[in-house]
């Protein structure tokens, strides 16, 4: 695995950190389970395993949990970036851009070279930081058990 607190940056009175102590993990099942369109209904269970097993990063203001993204990732060749999620209260302050272009450096730190994500509402706020859309989606397969 990577060096874990790659992220420690702050940004006026926001503090975007990878120490995992700060995570809220039931704040983050709420998020994920009753307001993200990709995880509704998303067990706390999967939630624990899902950051357990991967590199979570927050956004944290005085403390409290405002936004989080995971990385899922070999750290050599290949990362996914999912689960981004920005506090309804916090939106519009380019927080998710933030999260995208920490994820970018580390990437590039690492000599990673393939980042994927899934949107259906934030293709604007990726594309800020140079995703695009796929160039050969015809390439990619998927099994998708979500009903």
């Amino acid at each position: 695995m990577a060096s874990k607190h790659f992220f420690n940056q702050v940004k006026e009175r926001f503090l975007l950190s990878d120490d995992e102590a700060l995570l809220d993990i039931p704040l983050i099942h709420s998020w994920l389970s009753l307001e993200a369109y990709w995880a509704m209904g998303r067990d706390i269970e999967v939630v624990e395993r899902a950051f357990a097993n991967s590199y979570p990063i927050g956004v944290y203001m005085d403390g409290e949990q405002v936004a989080i993204a995971r990385i899922v990732s070999d750290t050599a060749t290949f990362a996914w970036l999912c689960d981004v999620f920005v506090e309804k209260d916090f939106r519009g302050r380019e927080i998710g851009t933030w999260l995208t272009e920490a994820v970018v450096e580390w990437s590039e730190k690492l000599g990673i070279t393939r980042i994927l994500l899934a949107t259906r509402d934030a293709h604007d706020v990726y594309s800020r930081v140079g995703f695009k859309v796929l160039k050969n989606p015809e390439r990619w397969m998927e099994i998708d058990r979500r009903i």
